[in-house]
């Protein structure tokens, strides 16, 4: 029996999708992986404990179609993968001019089916108000599932720009991509690890907003797990108000090197309990006498 399919049966069912910014982080041999766990293991034991991941690497570079397939084979299928569309994309100018390559990215990931939802557009800062119009264009003729990650000023501003934004998301059932970064940034230390993290992410107030039913929720945490705990308190409350009103959130967990990112993830859910106590327990990381009988 192979990996993926002797840990398929321990797939996770909650009423919420929860995950890390990836799968392929060798530092969580030890901790979330057995220590001898090959590189084609760790997607399907990923898939053990969480139910969720951010396709941070479809921003970068696309997979080869065998990629895909290996994917499709590994992952369940109430995984949720949240591909962000490719930087030639949302990076590449006018978005009104980006539907070929829209197409070859969707039909790329289709062997994943319905695993992809949303898609993710991640917009640079560079994208103001006067480019609302792409974007509502770029809706329109979206295919999928899409929720739109904005990092411009001026759509925080509070003010019209702002208004207009969220109205045209609002009408579309188009969420809004939440990433709080407070936590990182009230870090004082100056470690290579944070100061490449704070010079990368976004330091912007967080929008929790529900334009559809699939609230998306970044949170990018202090390199000490335990100075995340008031920032999360209030994301714990959100949280489990969206659930409660039927409502299927999704929490996307980083640190700054990403290497605690499943301990924060997991920390968060174990607090999440405490306030939605029927909520089933994360499975335990797969210890490495586990991995030798499978």
């Amino acid at each position: 029996m192979s990996l993926a399919a002797a840990l398929a049966s321990s797939c996770l069912s909650l009423p919420y999708h929860l995950g890390c910014p990836g799968w392929n982080e060798t530092a969580w041999r030890g901790t979330l992986y057995p220590a001898d766990a090959t590189p084609t293991d760790l997607l399907a034991l990923y898939c053990r404990t969480f139910n969720a991941v951010e396709g941070n690497t479809t921003f970068y570079a696309q997979p080869a179609a065998a990629t895909v397939a290996r994917w499709a084979q590994q992952m369940p299928e109430d995984f949720r993968f949240c591909a962000k569309l490719p930087r030639q994309v949302s990076h590449g100018g006018d978005l009104r001019e980006q539907a070929e390559a829209v197409a070859a990215f969707l039909e790329l990931l289709a062997p994943l089916a319905a695993r992809v939802t949303p898609y993710w557009l991640q917009l640079p800062a560079s994208f103001g108000p006067d480019r609302l119009a792409e974007l509502a264009v770029f809706i329109d003729n979206f295919p999928a599932r899409l929720a739109v990650e904005l990092r411009h000023p001026a759509f925080f501003a509070r003010g019209d720009a702002e208004r207009a934004l969220n109205r045209l998301l609002r009408d579309q059932g188009v969420e809004r991509i939440c990433l709080d970064s407070r936590a990182l940034f009230s870090c004082t230390e100056t470690t290579a690890a944070v100061v490449h993290a704070q010079s990368r992410k976004p330091r912007l107030p967080p929008r929790p907003t529900a334009f559809s039913d699939r609230p998306q929720l970044r949170f990018v945490g202090h390199p000490e797990l335990a100075a995340n705990e008031a920032f999360l308190a209030p994301w714990l409350v959100k949280v489990a108000e969206w659930i409660e009103d039927g409502l299927r959130p999704h929490v996307f967990v980083h640190t700054s090197d990403n290497r605690q990112a499943p301990q924060l993830a997991r920390r968060f859910h174990q607090l999440l309990t405490q306030r939605l106590p029927g909520l089933a327990p994360l499975p335990e990381p797969c210890a490495e006498d586990q991995l030798s009988l499978l």
